[in-house]
């Protein structure tokens, strides 16, 4: 039996183990964060902990089928740079960055990749990553934020979520707090847990504001400390090992059925053209059969 059917640690196979992944057909997952301020009370690790052990628990429960990428680690987060100890990595450089780990594991022969994000502000930049790699290699990526996992089944959150609507759940707050408590308990300052409020979600808009699960149709986003204090937004007093279990679990069972219905699913195929190009598409396409 070759190691690539029992390990998911991505690092921890050989380049002959990799081809045999690659024949496996198994699907990366590529942990995606930043070192950021998230208060008080939590280290600047959340968004590395939290995607890094949901992507971890799939890869234990289905180490046949996945492969588990060594998380990258410095996200965007210019706009949190007030907070001390926050690691801004430019935009730009960002992308190319998860372009470059997408790009070579399509050139390797991985076709399903999947980007676990643990950073908000993450999102825009690794939804046109997931479409450039989409457009311009012959695999498939998809990028998918570890909190809403826990919307696929429609009763969980409600069954889940004590803080209020808008605001409660939004940054270091009752599901960050939660989720770090049972992943790694050790680390957290339990004596300064305290609540923190987002200033314009106070105005009572219903064009501007914000939480992790949905945001306003006309919400502004600026500098963290414009409209927080503490860098904690949300409601972290409302947080508990036993909620963060949950969530952990949740979210390990959801992205574990993503991966049996993404693993085998054919890629969608382009319609053939009908007129014969007479150039290369300009932005950097490669010209493959889909």
């Amino acid at each position: 039996m070759s190691r690539a059917e029992t390990e998911y640690r991505y690092e921890k196979l050989t380049w002959p183990e990799i081809n045999d992944a690659v024949a496996m057909n198994k699907v990366c997952i590529v942990p995606c964060g930043a070192v950021e301020q998230h208060g008080p009370h939590l280290p600047l690790d959340v968004d590395l902990v939290c995607p890094g052990g949901v992507a971890r628990g799939v890869g234990q429960a289905m180490p046949g089928r996945v492969l588990v990428l060594p998380t990258i680690a410095y996200g965007y987060t210019g706009h949190v740079m007030d907070f001390p100890g926050t690691i801004n990595t430019h935009y730009e450089t960002f992308i190319r960055q998860v372009l470059d780990v997408t790009r070579s594991l399509a050139y390797h022969g991985f076709k399903k990749i999947v980007l676990l994000n643990g950073h908000g502000s993450n999102m825009p930049n690794l939804d046109l990553a997931a479409r450039r790699t989409n457009l311009e290699t012959d695999a498939e990526c998809v990028v998918i934020a570890w909190w809403n996992l826990l919307t696929v089944d429609k009763d969980f959150l409600p069954s889940w979520r004590e803080s209020k609507f808008p605001g409660g759940c939004a940054h270091a707050c009752e599901l960050e707090t939660s989720m770090y408590l049972y992943l790694a308990e050790e680390d957290v300052r339990k004596d300064k847990i305290e609540n923190g409020t987002i200033s314009f979600n106070e105005d009572e808009s219903p064009f501007n504001w914000v939480d992790l699960f949905a945001a306003g149709p006309g919400t502004l986003i600026s500098w963290t400390s414009s409209y927080s204090q503490t860098g904690v937004l949300g409601e972290p007093e409302l947080a508990t090992k036993e909620k963060g279990e949950r969530a952990y679990r949740e979210a390990v069972k959801q992205l574990g059925r993503f991966i049996e219905y993404f693993q085998p699913r054919p890629p969608d195929r382009r319609h053939a053209e009908q007129r014969k190009r007479t150039m290369p598409i300009p932005w950097g396409q490669m010209d493959l059969p889909r």
